[in-house]
Parts: structure tokens; sequence; C-alpha cells
């Protein structure tokens, strides 16, 4: 028969059993890790290709662009280099796709000797010219699958711009007092870039100029906004020197510090749901990365490129999005050999909702543990984890053993 304990009160336990039980917690991990599902790297070059990079990531879609016949195309792959689609209207001279979301992608192409905002739904016959009447000059950087935001030449200024399908329907988000405006990422209502009048600052809109908030934070010399998920923001700041990953919360107080240590410079320019991704440099190296809010998260995305050590150089991770199945990030790296840039796409299964991640922090960490047996000795009903009979030790070994299995 199994020993077990009183239902918990609201009284702490003493002490003894927690040194007791800590002994052994200790002494069971020490040659145990949790396991954890790997990255799978695909390589998205298409044949006949000189060079690629997908910029863009949405469902089992991605979007880049691939220098092919001397030409740079506007591509779009449904997760291998075979699928991959030629985006360029017949009349283009030059084709980049920057962004996807859904069915839709949008980018630039050269028509006429202009560049001109582009968007698509799936193939080139669909290809829609955003360009302003009378501009010379505009780009589309992001879409949220029925806005797409970029910028403008209007004047000799360029300014930021958001469209709802249309050159006609563009929205000129340029703020009231300064000299030039981006806007690089949008996600629901919410649209991210950078306007400048000396130094560039961050900022995030909400669909007009006057909505402009500036992400700037006190210290760094400038920054600038790369990506949204509809509440929080990424990019970079100039701190001390060099560019440092970062992330906002919608003001310029909530920004947080992404650059990992031992790094000389990072950037981050994707974001989805709790995660970040982007590149920093080390050792001289450029590497994909991934957070998960914190610089402490960092990972290496490098590490899984395919082939022996030493195929790969510098590396980038540009965008990411998942689902209740799969994380998918996209980005490049080049080749050693000849410095050749080459589509990418990682992949790994998102492991179901995971209660030994006790703390929900970075994962599962030996830190779940003691926060756990803390929880279970202060009586904290969430530490109940078998569900039976409150509070007992063998909440203690269910938890232990699910640790052990991973996440």
């Amino acid at each position: 028969m199994t020993t077990s304990s009183p239902t918990v009160s609201k009284r702490p336990r003493a002490a003894m059993p927690h040194a007791i039980l800590l002994a052994g917690l200790l002494a069971l991990t020490t040659n145990a890790s949790p396991a954890r599902a790997q990255w799978t790297v695909t390589i998205l070059d298409p044949a006949g290709s000189v060079s690629s990079t997908a910029l863009g990531v949405s469902g089992t879609r991605q979007a880049g662009r691939a220098i092919i016949g001397g030409v740079s195309r506007a591509v779009l792959w449904n997760g291998t280099a075979a699928s991959w689609t030629d985006l360029s209207p017949a009349a283009s001279t030059n084709a980049y796709a920057t962004g996807v979301s859904g069915d839709q992608q949008v980018g630039y192409v050269t028509v006429g000797g202009v560049i001109r905002a582009s968007l698509w739904s799936g193939t080139a016959a669909s290809w829609v010219d955003l360009n302003p009447a009378g501009s010379p000059l505009s780009y589309a950087t992001g879409t949220s699958g029925t806005q797409q935001v970029g910028f403008a030449r209007i004047g000799n200024a360029q300014r930021a711009s958001l469209w709802s399908g249309t050159a006609a329907s563009r929205v000129d988000l340029h703020p009231a007092g300064w000299t030039g405006s981006w806007a690089l990422a949008n996600s629901g209502t919410q649209q991210v870039g950078y306007a400048y009048v000396a130094t560039p600052h961050a900022g995030l809109w909400t669909g007009t100029a006057a909505s402009w908030v500036d992400l700037h934070p006190d210290g760094p010399a400038f920054s600038h906004a790369a990506a949204t998920n509809g509440t929080q923001q990424v990019g970079d700041a100039y701190v001390d020197s060099a560019y440092h990953a970062c992330l906002w919360s919608g003001t310029a107080a909530s920004w947080v510090d992404l650059h990992p240590a031992g790094a000389t410079e990072s950037f981050a320019v994707g974001i989805f749901g709790t995660q970040q991704v982007g590149y920093a440099t080390v050792d001289g190296v450029v590497l994909a990365s991934l957070w998960s809010g914190t610089a402490a998260s960092w990972e290496d995305l490098s590490v899984f490129l395919p082939g022996p050590p030493g195929t790969w150089g510098d590396s980038r991770a540009r965008a990411i999005w998942h689902d209740g199945s799969f994380t998918y990030i996209v980005g490049s790296a080049n080749q050693s050999v000849d410095f050749t840039e080459r589509a990418m796409l990682w992949s790994r299964p998102n492991p179901p909702i995971c209660r030994a991640d006790f703390n929900g922090v970075g994962g599962l960490t030996v830190q779940d543990i003691f926060d756990f047996l803390n929880a279970w000795l202060m009586g904290d009903p969430r530490a109940d984890f078998d569900g039976m009979n409150g509070l007992q030790v063998d909440d203690i070994f269910a938890f232990l053993n699910a640790w052990l299995a991973g996440c």
C-alpha cells in the first residue's frame, strides 16, 4: 500500500521533507535531460538558381526571391525546392517577394523602369500594381492577409504606406514632423517600421499617421522596428556601438534587449506568438537565431543546417510561423565554398501542452523541478499534478516522470 501525506492545508510544509526530496530529485536528474524534437532543414533553392533567400512564411507557403538566368524572380514555395512558383509578371525586369500571409504575397517589381509595390495571390497572372499615381518608387514589405504595408516616394521623401489591395487605397502613414518614414510589417490592425529626422526611431501605427507611437528607448543611438504579431514588436537598437536585437510591447519603456551573450551584433526581424527570429554575429560568423522573449532564451539555428561542419558560413532567419502541429522558420545560409546564398526552411513539430514546463519559461529546465517542489511545499493547488486527493507525494513522482519524459 502506498503511504501518502494528508490533503494539503494552508500551512507551509516542514523544511526536512524539502531537503530529502530535493536530494533525491537532484540524484535522479544528474544524468537525465528532457527529450526535445530537433529542427529539420529543407534547402528551397530552385534548380537553376544561382542565389536565393526566403523572407516570409505562412502556413505551408514561403515567399522570397531567386536569381535565375541573371534576373531576380519573385518566388513562392510550398515546402520544397521543386514546388517553386515564379510570381514575376511578364513585363518585369526584376521581382522580389518580401512577405506572405494566407493566400496573399507582397513585394516589388521593376516595370517600365519604375520599382513598384506589388501584390499577388499565388500566380504571376494575379499581380496587382500598388504603386501610387505619380510615385517613381514604392515597395511593399509586409501583409496581414488583407492589408499591405511598405513605403512610397512622394515628392522628395519616403513615406510609410498602407494599402488595402489597390494603388488607390493607399493611406499615408507618414507621421507629422518627421523627414522620412518606412512601414516594414503588419499584423491585424498594427503596422511597424521607423521614421527619422536626424536618426531613425522605431515606431508603430494603427492605421493612420496620427496613430504613430515612437518606440525608441532611452539610451540607444537609433532603432528600427521590423515585425509585429499585433501586440509585440521586434527590431534592433544601436547600443554601445553595436546593433542589439530587441522586443517591445507597444511602448518605448517596454523595450527588452534580446542581444545574446558573446554576440557582437544581433537583429530580430520576425515574430509569431511568443517567439522571435533573426540573426546574431558570434566569433565573426552570422548565425540564424531564435528567441522566446529573453536574451537567455537565444537558440542557434545554424547548427541544424544539413551537411558536415564547415558546409555553411553565415545564416539568417527572416520569418516565423506556427500552428498546433509545426513551427516553420525561413531564411537563408551561405555556402562556405563560394558564399552563394541558399533559401532555407527550418521546421519542427510543436510539442503538446507541456505541464512539466511548470514555470513556463525557456522550456524544460531543472528550475521547473525547483519551482514545482516549492509550490508543493507551500500548498499551491497547481502542484496537485495527478489531480487526485489533493497534494500528495505521488504528485511529485508524477511530475518528475513527466519532466523526464520530455515535451
